[in-house]
């Protein structure tokens, strides 16, 4: 309620001491909702490195599925990221060289990713705090394999054991566990 001066008589009033109480109340209380949730960048990050990583696998597993090929999803060694890739009877054990892979086309990637398949984390801004850590897939590998009905498998013709991975951010990090056989995902906040 605010009341106007009267220029006439010499009395101005304005608001209130209570309506001012209220309004910085209301200011503080709503202050301290929101500030706490907008420090918190580095989880937001790893949230959607996190939801990222687990889209990219579904995709992979998807696309094998309707291709009827595999589909392979390496993590790279020094945690920046990882790609997908078509694997063959042919070069199913080969190691892993980046020049020799046939990458699955990705129409959303950067021009210096030419089209392949390939995510790298801290390069771009929106995960430029986040890493992959550690990466424990079928028995120890960097990678993990899916075959034409979209499970895992580990040994050509054998099914995967499935294992995890470890996105890390600042001070929060998340585990995402790859079940065997089925290549179910789930996420743990470490």
């Amino acid at each position: 309620m605010r009341r106007t001066c009267v220029y006439k008589t010499g009395s101005c009033s304005g608001y209130t001491l209570i309506e001012l109480l209220l309004v910085v109340g209301i200011l503080g209380l709503a202050s301290a909702l929101l500030i706490p949730q907008l420090t918190n960048r580095d989880s937001m990050e790893v949230q959607g490195a996190v939801r990222q990583i687990i889209a990219d696998l579904s995709f992979a597993q998807s696309d094998a599925l309707a291709h009827q090929e595999y589909r392979r999803v390496h993590f790279y060694d020094d945690g920046s990221g990882y790609c997908i890739y078509r694997v063959t009877d042919a070069d199913y054990y080969d190691p892993f060289d980046e020049d020799e892979v046939d990458f699955i086309f990705d129409p959303l990637a950067d021009s210096d990713e030419q089209g392949f398949y390939i995510v790298r984390l801290g390069t771009t801004d929106r995960f430029e705090m986040v890493s992959v850590g550690a990466v424990t897939l079928d028995g120890g590998n960097t990678h993990i394999t899916f075959d034409e009905l979209g499970g895992t498998i580990g040994a050509l013709g054998s099914p995967g054991t499935g294992g995890s991975i470890t996105v890390i951010g600042g001070d929060f990090s998340y585990r995402i566990d790859v079940s065997a056989f089925t290549g179910k995902l789930t996420v743990t906040e470490l």
